[in-house]
């Protein structure tokens, strides 16, 4: 997907961040952060332009990326799913949880529907071991969850997005 020439322009403030900051390859990660927050994802078009101004190469920016579970190369939805698969939430049936999300959007886990409004994410422990099995939407929490509470969340999302 090519990025508009508005979307493009939306990247003059990562690139003042960048000289500002006397071009430091040391400065990738906060670069690609800003970024990421952003657009929302690390769109790969402008990839090749971070890698001319840090002056390091494409290949390691895309090691970054997908080293790291914090970026993406995806657009992400505006609400992010997650799904707590650590031990706690996994035995309570987070597996479950998670397929279901996975049924009634019609994604698979780490994409993102058609209309960019939700995204599943598989989570490995998010440490609230005692509220489990945890799905987190953004920063909200919900404790205790369970897959008959799939349908209910969505819905009241989507009816939050309509008014």
């Amino acid at each position: 997907m090519a990025l508009s020439r508005e979307e493009i322009n939306k990247f003059d403030d990562i690139s003042d961040y960048i000289y500002k900051n006397d071009r430091d390859p040391s400065e990738l990660i906060e670069v690609l952060h800003k970024t990421q927050e952003l657009y929302g994802y690390i769109p790969e078009e402008i990839v090749p332009i971070i890698s001319q101004q840090l002056r390091i190469p494409v290949s390691q920016i895309y090691g970054v990326v997908t080293f790291y579970s914090r970026f993406s190369f995806i657009p992400k939805g505006k609400y992010a799913i997650s799904v707590c698969m650590g031990t706690a939430c996994y035995v309570k049936g987070a597996q479950d949880i998670l397929e279901e999300f996975s049924k009634e959007l019609e994604i698979k886990t780490g994409e993102t529907t058609e209309d960019l409004l939700f995204s599943i994410i598989e989570t490995r422990c998010i440490g609230d071991c005692a509220l489990a099995p945890v799905v987190t939407v953004n920063d909200e929490v919900y404790a205790h969850f369970d897959k008959k509470d799939v349908k209910k969340l969505l819905d009241d999302i989507r009816e939050r997005e309509e008014n």
